[in-house]
């Protein structure tokens, strides 16, 4: 479980190590381009889950549930390239992930912020029901 860059860190644990990890809790997971990696060799670091990772792996045992609010990190002057955009690229993870079949649950919250403290106190309980089923 985690917000942000630890939504993205729980996500990861759970890709690379499903034999200890496979039920992952997300709010606003940050599946975007982050900024240090704009000089790096591959600046796409967390977008290859949407791009790559899980659109051409064979589907994990994983059950997945992720938040992001339509105001998540909101930023008028934000880049325009789809990679810095944490609605857009929790949106696209959502699209992924059923895609190929998975057990997840999105929930996309109306005027809510980055790892909204109102919507973790109403999606919370839920949330652990869901990850937890089975």
């Amino acid at each position: 479980m985690g917000g942000s860059s630890g939504g993205s860190g729980a996500l990861i644990m759970a890709w690379y190590h499903p034999e200890l990890y496979h039920r992952v809790l997300t709010y606003s997971g940050t599946y975007v381009k982050p900024a240090v990696a704009v000089q790096s060799p591959d600046p796409s670091r967390r977008v290859e889950f949407h791009e790559h990772l899980i659109p051409n792996t064979p589907a994990k045992p994983l059950r997945i549930w992720m938040e992001v609010g339509d105001r998540d990190l909101f930023n008028p002057n934000v880049m325009r390239d789809n990679m810095h955009d944490w609605v857009v690229a929790n949106e696209n993870m959502a699209r992924v992930l059923a895609a190929k079949g998975y057990h997840y649950q999105f929930v996309f919250a109306r005027n809510a912020g980055h790892t909204d403290r109102a919507v973790k106190q109403q999606t919370l309980p839920e949330a652990l029901e869901y990850v937890w089923q089975g």
